[in-house]
């Protein structure tokens, strides 16, 4: 199979699309894949780092609100739209997927354009304005959340799920805590993170909350983020020689630390989501209250709702409300065990699989 894959600008839209292409590729190895992106969306740096064919076009997003910098964006919109008929012209794809991020719009619009089979996945329990754009053009959308579907064409909407999930299904517990992180492996274990670049109001949070937790009965792990690490780094190095803190500006091998952990509190990112549910992780959400349309709230509230997941909102997250959470849940087997067991219903283990299948059926009705 010879596919395009695009979508950019965040992890949440890019991750899930390497997921898949490493799943396509498992079961059909000779497939040939190229991504497009732009020059400088973070994409740029993960795609090609991971071995993957890669090109540009050139695009930026529109502003919500009536602003002069549209006109720049609708004429770059039309040549990169020129620009993406050139490149599927050449490639010569079966079927061209998008994840989302403004890139998706122009590589889509103009695989539509030229009768090539689409489709595109929403990540988030709110579409993104470009998805809700390619969805009257596209030939099916898949949907990680069942609470997406309304937003979209009933007749082309199929639920998947994300297909992180099943790239961190079957990873297991290992030693990381112990010999990366000096904590003990056999101990209650939360882990904190803001994203990549952290939260400040995580960040205050945590750092005020730094005495108590030396004094817990469980562990913490915390993802600070380099610019909140250089400005409190007098103050974590206070708990340097604690036996059960251990703060990083950065986890990089996140997957197997969460896989070793047992509680997680962090933003609300849809592939985040998709990776704790697939790891049946309890979790208490802070969404970020500068996403578009509020979506973080909305993802964090489908876990919230079916039991797997407590939300504390941005504005209100103290280091007091913080601790009160976490005890709260730690200290309570029977609701740890029922947050557990919901989070793992609400993942998609398969996901992949039903986005292949999706993808196949496109193809064949070409």
């Amino acid at each position: 199979m010879r596919i395009i894959v695009t979508g950019g600008g965040t992890g949440g839209h890019i991750y899930p699309a390497l997921a898949f292409i490493n799943h396509l590729k498992t079961i059909e190895p000779e497939s040939d894949v190229l991504y497009v992106g732009t020059e400088r969306g973070l994409e740029s740096k993960i795609v090609p780092a991971a071995g993957i064919y890669f090109k540009t076009v050139d695009i930026q997003g529109f502003r919500r609100s009536f602003s002069f910098s549209n006109f720049k964006t609708l004429y770059k919109f039309l040549k990169s739209t020129s620009d993406a008929k050139k490149i599927i012209k050449d490639f010569e794809p079966d079927v061209v997927i998008g994840t989302g991020g403004y890139v998706a719009g122009p590589v889509l619009y103009a695989a539509a354009k030229l009768k090539i089979p689409t489709l595109v996945h929403e990540q988030n329990s709110i579409p993104g304005i470009t998805n809700k754009f390619l969805s009257k053009y596209v030939d099916k959308v898949a949907v990680a959340f069942e609470a997406v579907k309304p937003y979209f064409p009933r007749e082309k909407t199929v639920f998947t799920g994300n297909p992180r999930a099943q790239e961190v299904a079957s990873l297991e517990a290992t030693d990381i805590l112990e010999t990366e992180y000096e904590l003990k492996k056999d101990k209650k274990t939360v882990v904190i993170f803001g994203g990549s670049r952290g939260a400040q109001t995580i960040n205050e949070a945590v750092k005020a909350a730094l005495p108590k937790f030396a004094e817990k009965d469980y562990q913490l792990v915390y993802a600070s983020g380099q610019i909140y690490y250089d400005e409190d780094y007098a103050e974590f190095a206070k708990y340097k020689e604690s036996a059960n803190i251990a703060i990083r500006p950065y986890i990089s091998n996140m997957l197997e630390v969460l896989a070793s952990s047992d509680l997680i509190l962090c933003r609300a990112g849809a592939t985040t989501i998709a990776e704790i549910t697939a790891l049946g992780l309890p979790t208490i959400f802070v969404p970020s209250p500068n996403v578009t349309a509020d979506h973080q709230t909305k993802n964090a509230q489908a876990l919230v709702d079916i039991g797997a997941a407590k939300m504390i909102r941005d504005a209100e997250l103290t280091a007091e409300k913080m601790l009160e959470s976490i005890s709260e849940i730690f200290s309570d087997e029977s609701l740890y065990q029922a947050m557990s067991e919901a989070s793992k219903k609400a993942g998609v283990p398969d996901a992949s699989d039903r986005l292949y299948q999706l993808v196949k059926e496109i193809k064949n009705n070409e």
